[in-house]
């Protein structure tokens, strides 16, 4: 299964880069592959590199989700090795 984390652009860089901030983490990624990119928009992030732009407040429900899926992660009994 693939994942596309939203992230929101910081920092334009030289070579089609750019720095990208996901929940108080900062990464720099390709932004090759989106025309237009600015500071302050939202993209899609897979394997470093940002696929598309998308909506900020899609981004912040789409966050919200996955913060929330790692806190019933955190409830959830450990199964047995074995």
């Amino acid at each position: 299964m693939c994942l596309a984390i939203p992230a929101e652009v910081t920092e334009l860089l030289p070579g089609s880069m750019g720095r990208v901030q996901i929940d108080g983490i900062t990464k720099v990624v390709s932004l090759a592959l989106v025309d237009g990119v600015g500071v302050g928009d939202y993209v899609l992030l897979h394997v470093g590199f940002a696929l598309s732009r998308i909506d900020p407040d899609e981004a912040a429900e789409t966050l919200s989700l996955l913060r929330e899926m790692g806190e019933l992660a955190e409830l959830e009994p450990e199964e047995p090795a074995g």
